[in-house]
């Protein structure tokens, strides 16, 4: 077997490549979900105050139930998969279904609180084909609101850190353990230390819209995006939640229900997990007319959501009607006059598959790039 550090860098190889596909093909149609959150199973082993997403007593969703589901949706285009729950390693053939997952083209990513994680199950994971996890840590010790702490996690992290083959994302959400905000920033701190990406994010209603942060609360945020400069990523990269920490809503068009998908444990199609009700279609049902449909819906919630990772998916279509201004809306300049700092393979993914060819040359390059990302 290869030593650890060759298997990580070919995988990394062969990630960036399909997900640079991923943002190919958004970018090529709007025909077609890019990110799908799908259920596992609704049971969590913990029961956090602040979250609506679990029960303590819901059956694993049955494994050639979500084998359908996922058939389902590369037959819709889907591009990327999140297996949620409830908490996702509580299914006994969660690797099953990321393999599944793979096999259909798609990109496999699961949240877990991480109680579950062993260096055993890190290596199932491994050989599963995961692409991506996230944990979520909302405090340095546990407390009434959340058990989900960097004390009682830390070994996990560790293992993680020396074992996985796959990129680790710890999220903190501040505002979920409102006693003690500069938690999220020793979480951060930690998560660097053992060469994990880290991203901060703001709590939510039950709607999905922003509750309020105080002064203590901005400044944490603040700092954590400090401690990630200069590397970019696009796990951290969030241009919205400038506006949202200082109570200002955002102005985009979500595109859930067509451009996202939220699968619950029934397998109705819905929004996304603060919107569960709408459409709620099954799955078995839903058609790529619903998912055109439900992209031109205006969602009243959205000048004040936290869910980024829609935001994320939403940009990409703006990036299609007017890449100019998208740019400039996710890479904004540091000040008055300034030019903004845009990433050079963004550039240059945009300029192949969005700006109009008119040269012969250029068109040759558009069609060498879609051929070498199979996007034709």
């Amino acid at each position: 077997m290869w030593p650890l550090s060759v298997r990580r860098a070919v995988r990394r190889c062969q990630r960036l490549y399909r997900e640079t596909r991923v943002i190919g093909l958004a970018l090529k149609s709007t025909a077609h979900p890019v990110l799908a959150h799908m259920v596992v199973i609704r049971r969590c082993n913990l029961a956090c105050t602040y979250c609506s997403e679990f029960d303590d007593f819901s059956k694993p969703v049955p494994t050639i139930e979500l084998i359908n589901r996922i058939d389902l949706l590369a037959r819709l285009g889907t591009t990327a998969v999140t297996l949620t729950g409830g908490e996702p390693l509580l299914h006994p053939e969660i690797e099953e279904v990321i393999r599944h997952i793979r096999r259909r083209g798609m990109m496999a990513v699961m949240v877990t609180n991480g109680y579950l994680l062993n260096v055993e199950k890190i290596n199932r994971l491994n050989r599963s084909g995961l692409d991506r996890l996230q944990i979520s840590i909302d405090n340095v010790r546990p407390d009434d609101v959340s058990m989900k702490s960097l004390k009682v996690l830390d070994q996990k992290l560790r293992w993680l850190s020396e074992y996985a083959e796959f990129p680790v994302n710890i999220h903190s959400v501040v505002g979920a353990c409102s006693e003690h905000p500069e938690d999220a920033l020793t979480i951060a701190t930690r998560a660097k230390e053992l060469g994990l990406i880290s991203t901060v994010g703001i709590v939510h209603d039950e709607t999905g819209r922003l509750r309020p942060l105080n002064a203590e609360q901005r400044r944490v945020i603040e700092e954590i995006d400090k401690l990630n400069k200069p590397l970019f990523s696009f796990a951290r990269h969030n241009p919205w939640r400038r506006n949202l920490v200082h109570g200002l809503p955002n102005e985009w068009h979500c595109g859930a229900g067509g451009r996202h998908l939220y699968i619950c444990e029934n397998g109705l199609v819905h929004y996304c997990m603060a919107q569960r009700g709408y459409p709620a279609i099954p799955l078995a049902r839903y058609t790529l007319e619903d998912v055109a449909r439900e992209a031109k819906t205006e969602k009243s919630c959205a000048p004040y959501c936290t869910i980024f990772c829609i935001q994320r998916v939403a940009l990409l279509d703006e990036l299609r009607e007017n890449p100019h201004q998208a740019l400039l809306k996710l890479f904004p300049g540091d000040g008055v006059g300034t030019q903004p700092k845009i990433p050079l393979p963004i550039r240059l993914l945009t300029n192949v598959l969005t700006a109009p060819h008119t040269s012969h040359g250029s068109r040759f390059f558009t069609r060498a790039a879609s051929r070498l990302l199979n996007i034709e």
